[in-house]
């Protein structure tokens, strides 16, 4: 076999475990035999429409094993499999497919009217509908192996970030970082060959596809694919399947926690709960280990997928924090001039290692930028403590300068989260004569609740130093968040930025 990428896991996988079940979908299950066939014919049909080593095929739609399939396929040929957000509008889309020069796209019949009235005139020559024209071509075309010769240093992956300061920009994943990703996950996770996992995370993320999917596809398991995250729906499929792997960001676990039924759900199967995307809130961790159950923690990005982790042997003793880098993973903790801080300090997050991107698609001017010697700049921010343990405190630009003083919003967030009455909440820093800038608060409040303001501030009195206490709190009934459940800082600043901001 000459592929050493992606597109050959369903021929080795099928070759060792042909009748496991690979994925479930609905009422409906696919096992790996299947899959290897599937993929097989689909790659063929691509290849008979066009598709050639390094050609751009995207997939825009939820959560489905034609997702995989395509994935797979764009791997047996030596293409470039671009993922596309489910929750963008249609300009943005018709940016993505112009900016990755996809010639492809396979889109699920949910996207049929938004694909249909794209802007521009996109470079897109095949377009293939999941359940009609898909179907057909994959039903149609032969199923002879297919041996293309694929490096491991191939593209194999265009993810674009979540543009959540700024435009996004298309990060290019090889199928060497994208497996040694996944390694790091077995290794670290210990994940089990019958592994139930619960997929709900958006596989355009990165959680959703690196953390979860391919390390579980990889070992064997079997991936339950949900088109949509839902708070009930997700107690009822653990119970249904025995789910014993999932993940999710701090919100949707949150949610979860909020459901009428969580006391009584059966969640006795779960034996793994992988949290990550922001920062996890104390009083988060503390409701799930009042039934048993604890949240494996990580950090990672889209440039170089997981990074740090906090394993189930201190996920108690360490909770809260991100843990330590991942098995094939460097990291350093390092002040503006580079230099690595010490115990107690706090520096932006830097990383190398066989997972990092080789660059973004088509800007060298912001990839040159993004490295330093080797190292990947994240952006974030970390304070490490004594036993090397690193706390993500938030993004470097989201930090806010008080009267010379660094105030990192999560910290604060982390502090309100701890209200009975508050569900969400984010904060900002707002123009203050005096200091600089002040933080604000912008909270949710739990369902049924009425908030005052003064008493939330007054509770963080002798918790959090005084130059820390948000100088002004504005209540909301929604905040913005990316589809994989990230806060978009952005569009909180940009409503309630201003010094009179308040609606």
């Amino acid at each position: 076999m000459r592929n050493e990428g992606l597109g050959s896991w369903p021929a080795r996988r099928a070759r060792k475990t042909p009748h496991r079940t690979a994925l479930v979908h609905g009422d409906s299950t696919v096992g790996y035999a299947e899959l290897y066939e599937r993929t097989t014919r689909l790659a063929h049909a691509l290849r008979a429409r066009g598709v050639r080593r390094g050609d751009r095929i995207a997939y825009l739609g939820p959560n489905h094993p034609s997702f995989l399939e395509t994935l797979f396929a764009a791997g047996t040929l030596g293409a470039i499999f671009v993922p596309l957000n489910t929750r963008l509008a249609g300009p943005e889309i018709a940016h993505q497919l112009a900016d990755s020069g996809a010639g492809t796209l396979v889109y699920g019949p949910s996207h049929a009217g938004l694909v249909a009235g794209l802007p521009g005139d996109p470079d897109v020559r095949t377009y293939l509908q999941v359940g009609a024209g898909y179907d057909a071509a994959v039903a149609g075309a032969a199923h002879e192996p297919i041996d293309e010769p694929v490096a491991a240093d191939d593209t194999c992956l265009i993810l674009y970030t979540s543009g959540t300061t700024g435009r996004p920009k298309g990060a290019m994943l090889s199928h060497a970082n994208v497996t040694w990703n996944a390694v790091n996950f077995l290794i670290d996770k210990d994940l089990h060959a019958d592994e139930q996992a619960l997929v709900s995370a958006p596989l355009f993320h990165i959680a959703g596809l690196t953390v979860l999917t391919l390390p579980v596809l990889l070992k064997g398991g079997t991936c339950v694919l949900v088109e949509a995250f839902d708070p009930g729906e997700t107690l009822d499929l653990v119970a249904r399947h025995r789910i014993t792997y999932m993940f999710g960001v701090p919100a949707m676990f949150e949610r979860i926690a909020r459901h009428p039924r969580w006391a009584a759900a059966d969640l006795s199967s779960l034996r793994m709960l992988s949290c990550g995307g922001a920062p996890v809130p104390t009083p988060l961790i503390e409701t799930y280990l009042a039934r048993g159950l604890t949240f494996l923690q990580g950090y990672g990005t889209t440039e170089a997928l997981g990074v740090l982790f906090l394993d189930g042997e201190t996920s108690v003793s360490k909770a809260g924090s991100a843990g330590v880098p991942h098995f094939f993973a460097d990291v350093t903790v390092a002040g503006p001039d580079l230099t690595p801080v010490g115990p107690g300090g706090t520096g932006e997050v830097l990383v190398r290692g066989p997972a990092v991107m080789s660059g973004y698609w088509g800007l060298p001017d912001e990839t040159a930028a993004a490295f330093t010697d080797g190292w990947f700049r994240t952006g974030d921010a970390a304070r490490v403590d004594e036993d090397g343990h690193a706390h993500i405190v938030d993004r470097i630009k989201d930090m806010i300068i008080s009267g010379g003083e660094n105030v990192y919003p999560a910290e604060i967030e982390d502090r309100l989260l701890a209200h009975p009455d508050i569900a969400e909440c984010a904060v900002i820093g707002v123009p203050d004569a005096a200091w600089g800038e002040v933080p604000r608060a912008v909270v949710v409040p739990r369902q049924g609740a009425e908030l005052d303001p003064d008493e939330v501030l007054a509770s963080l009195v002798g918790r959090l130093a005084k130059y820390k206490i948000p100088k002004s709190l504005v209540i909301t009934g929604e905040l913005p968040r990316t589809a994989s459940g990230k806060l978009l800082k952005t569009q909180v600043r940009r409503r309630y930025g201003t010094p009179e901001g308040n609606a």
